[in-house]
């Protein structure tokens, strides 16, 4: 049964579609929406808020610009993230959906809310480079805004947190689940005998960090990509705790096919080329997650390709193509 938890908007399709709902099998989301409920005007809000540049410092980058719906809100092809002044930040963009369910936020999880989370690439300096104060004024002198927050929220007051809660009730109601992996679990349609064998290849050497149904565990695992942690120690900039040194987020695998290259820092271009590392590339380390200590994931070249299938199995195309993500 699928929990509907707003209003509804027109789907390409005809008829009207829920902003958020909860999908089968899906657990309850963190970010509690009943405290800031999805209602057209708020959406159509955080959505203009999304894809205007006036939030960087020189209204040369928004958002949407290292977000791309087309390959899952990632950045198309990018290694590392291009901000203001095309300075390059020092790690990948990561895709954006079902972040509803994100207890915390970034390849460090520096940030623990929905709403505070726009906070962090605005004022980036090789992000957006923009003060919040400055943001603000921009929206009060602008023709449109003050309207639309009026029509959101019931004043035309800009502030901090209306601006926070309309990008919220835009970014968490970007889900996820109707790809072809997510209907061969209703029973609507079969998987190929490579799919099916990439499935049960992969519920049994992967699923301990990439849960179903959100293809993650939201837990931060150093996954032996290098031996040592003096590019990036990872979560330990937001602990300082040593044992974190080398430690990221899980990534969720829905959409994988789309949002290369992979790792926090971009370094591999095509899924083999993942394959390869956890079969022979592991680096030991003093913090390399448990579930590596024995420094590879035995596969054959077969099994690899069947995995590598069942992780195309993944690719939402109605969550790509949603009109109502359009810019």
């Amino acid at each position: 049964m699928v929990v509907l938890l707003s209003a509804c908007s027109k789907s390409e399709e005809g008829g009207t579609k829920p902003f958020f709902y909860i999908p089968d099998g899906f657990p309850d989301p963190v970010y509690q929406f009943q405290n800031n409920p999805v209602t057209p005007a708020g959406f159509a809000l955080g959505k203009k808020l999304f894809y205007d540049p006036i939030l960087s410092r020189d209204s040369t980058i928004a958002c949407g610009s290292c977000h791309q719906q087309f390959v899952a809100f990632a950045h198309s092809d990018h290694k590392l993230s291009h901000g203001i002044d095309n300075l390059l930040g020092n790690r990948n963009s990561p895709a954006l959906y079902n972040i509803a369910w994100f207890p915390n936020f970034m390849w460090d999880g520096g940030v623990n809310h929905l709403e505070v989370q726009p906070l962090a690439p605005i004022s980036n300096p090789v992000e957006m480079d923009e003060t919040m104060p400055n943001v603000l004024l921009k929206l009060k002198r602008s023709n449109s805004y003050p309207g639309m927050f009026e029509d959101a929220f019931g004043s035309d007051t800009i502030t901090t947190q209306a601006m926070m809660r309309a990008m919220a009730q835009f970014m968490g109601s970007m889900i996820s689940a109707d790809s072809k992996y997510d209907r061969y679990e209703a029973g609507k349609v079969n998987l190929t005998s490579a799919e099916l064998n990439g499935l049960q290849l992969f519920r049994a050497k992967c699923e301990s960090c990439h849960k179903e149904p959100l293809l993650t565990d939201m837990s931060f695992r150093n996954n032996g990509l290098d031996s040592y942690f003096t590019k990036d120690p990872g979560r330990a900039l937001i602990s300082t705790l040593p044992q974190d040194s080398g430690l990221f987020r899980v990534p969720s695998l829905r959409n994988v096919a789309l949002t290369f290259p992979y790792m926090h820092d971009g370094r591999f271009e095509k899924l083999m080329d993942v394959m390869n590392h956890y079969n022979s590339g592991i680096q030991p380390s003093s913090t390399l997650d448990p579930l590596l200590s024995s420094n590879s994931i035995p596969l054959t070249l077969a099994e690899k390709n069947d995995l590598i299938a069942f992780l195309g199995t993944l690719t939402d195309y109605t969550f790509i193509r949603d009109s109502r993500f359009k810019e």
